[in-house]
């Protein structure tokens, strides 16, 4: 396996970092990050008039009025263009009791532009997320400039907001049978998780946005339990569910490489008002024809292809000490496909060590002293392992 990374960078005195040719267009990291409002409660009805989004793209055009809104606000914003074509998407809209439950990969085909949507929505509009052809332009090309496959980015100047109170995967539905794995805007909503104990971020916003990653669209049961559950009535839900193996659903899972990253400070009660911003990139991989295989893949493409920058405030010594425990390679699991060690674990991802659940690479820019430093490794081989593989 390939070590394409070195531990360590020259320590560099710049007081921020820009990168003008990035996927993510002109983006300073240490920009102050947007302030949460609530939402208007007549958003739901005139929320078709705002849409600002363009794809497929390689820049990820700039919604003030999405940044504005509260997470579920903004998410709902940027889905103008979903609800009002879901043709063009591959998508397709369906009523489950009043709640819109929106098809982005289990019967519906679903594509690309689709992907980077859910990405977008997952964040609830405190990111932008891309996807290029190649590593050029992206943070990944520092790293592994000859990287073969297409490239996810995804960068946040609220990241705190946009991983950990919206885009992570933080619970599961089990609900009558019904299995999902839940992320996106709905959590704040919800906010019974203990990590909101942590950051705030709870909502209470007239509709909300839920991603459902899962190989069946949800029973009504299920919908009107989380319309409950957020305290919104049915036609405030919307619901996008997509099966792992899908085009929307590998791409929006392989756009975790920096929450992956945020989540693994907030689990060693790392102190997350010294985060200012952050950005990554993660290899794209072939869709599969099964979720198992697309699960493996996925996850395969952020542990050991991810590359995560952050830009983080205070003193040296605490950074180089935290680096280390926030890469994948930190724990004793990493170097087989993700695959393997999920058909080890009985196929729960709660019985793997969640040290994995990592990027490959963390860049660590200090803010305050200009010094950066760099930690984990890129594994090429067992990318084109995982990625290559037939079942």
């Amino acid at each position: 396996m390939a070590d394409l990374a070195a531990a360590e960078t020259q320590a560099v005195a710049i007081p921020v970092y820009t990168d003008k040719n990035s996927a993510f267009g002109v983006l300073w990291l240490s920009q102050s990050p947007v302030v949460s409002r609530a939402a208007d409660p007549t958003l739901i009805a005139s929320f078709r008039n705002t849409a600002a989004l363009n794809h497929p793209v390689d820049t990820d055009p700039v919604n003030e009025q999405a940044e504005a809104a509260s997470l579920n606000a903004a998410a709902v914003i940027l889905l103008d263009d979903l609800l009002s074509a879901p043709a063009r998407f591959a998508a397709e809209i369906r009523d489950c009791g009043g709640i819109r439950v929106i098809d982005c990969g289990v019967s519906a085909t679903g594509n690309n532009s689709l992907g980077l949507l859910l990405a977008r929505a997952a964040l609830g509009g405190r990111g932008k997320v891309g996807l290029r052809d190649t590593a050029s332009g992206t943070p990944l090309e520092l790293v592994w400039p000859q990287c073969p496959w297409p490239v996810v980015t995804v960068a946040s100047a609220d990241p705190v907001a946009a991983c950990l109170a919206s885009q992570y995967a933080g619970w599961k539905v089990d609900d009558g049978g019904y299995f999902a794995m839940a992320s996106g805007p709905l959590r704040a909503a919800i906010g019974r998780e203990d990590i909101f104990d942590t950051i705030g971020r709870r909502e209470r916003a007239p509709v909300a946005v839920g991603l459902l990653e899962a190989s069946q669209l949800p029973p009504e049961q299920v919908c009107r339990h989380l319309a409950d559950r957020a305290g919104v009535k049915p036609d405030g839900l919307i619901l996008l569910v997509a099966a792992t193996a899908s085009p929307a659903g590998t791409l929006q899972v392989v756009a975790r490489s920096l929450e992956t990253a945020l989540h693994q400070l907030h689990e060693r009660k790392f102190d997350l008002n010294r985060i200012i911003a952050g950005r990554a990139a993660a290899p794209l991989p072939p869709v599969a024809a099964d979720d198992l295989t697309a699960i493996g893949r996925t996850n395969d493409a952020i542990l050991y292809g991810g590359f995560v920058q952050l830009e983080i405030t205070g003193d040296d010594a605490s950074l180089d000490l935290i680096g280390p425990q926030i890469v994948s390679s930190h724990s004793p699991a990493h170097g087989q496909p993700f695959r393997d060690l999920f058909k080890q674990a009985n196929g729960d991802f709660y019985a793997l060590d969640p040290a994995l659940f990592a990027p490959a690479m963390v860049e660590i820019i200090n803010h305050d002293t200009g010094r950066r430093r760099r930690f984990g490794r890129i594994e090429a081989g067992v990318i084109e392992q995982s990625f290559t593989a037939t079942g």
